[in-house]
């Protein structure tokens, strides 16, 4: 954690909360491919030891960014939220082999008027 602490607080909370993301969307949709022919419950245990370090990225991520970077509470979703769609979109195309949509994009840009929303001083 030594390297953390030259980083600012702001870049502290972004970065472990794309480090959690990567974890989140591994947990939740790499069984949909890695693990197609295994039972449910298989699927979910695995995915749970996965999201155990996604929580042990995220929850930090959160008090660094709440408790001493100084962001509120809907400032913290709402990053989360547009970090999930930049770490899920590449996975998806890559990982996934999906296809890219227009819908991706306008997906985003209604993320992008979310962060002016919640990040705008009133």
């Amino acid at each position: 954690m030594n390297f953390l602490s030259s980083i600012p607080l702001s870049w502290q909370t972004i970065l472990l909360l794309v480090a959690s993301n990567v974890f989140m969307t591994f947990a939740w949709y790499g069984h949909l491919k890695s693990l197609a022919t295994v039972p449910w419950y298989t699927a979910a245990l695995v995915s749970w030891g996965i999201a155990l370090f996604e929580y042990l990225l995220q929850v930090p991520a959160n008090r660094i960014g709440f408790q001493q970077a100084g962001f509120s509470v809907a400032q913290l979703k709402i990053m989360q939220e547009v970090i999930t769609l930049l770490v899920f979109l590449p996975f998806a195309m890559v990982y996934l082999k999906q296809p890219f949509k227009m819908d991706f994009v306008w997906a985003g840009l209604c993320m992008v008027g979310a962060v002016y929303f919640i990040f705008r001083t009133p």
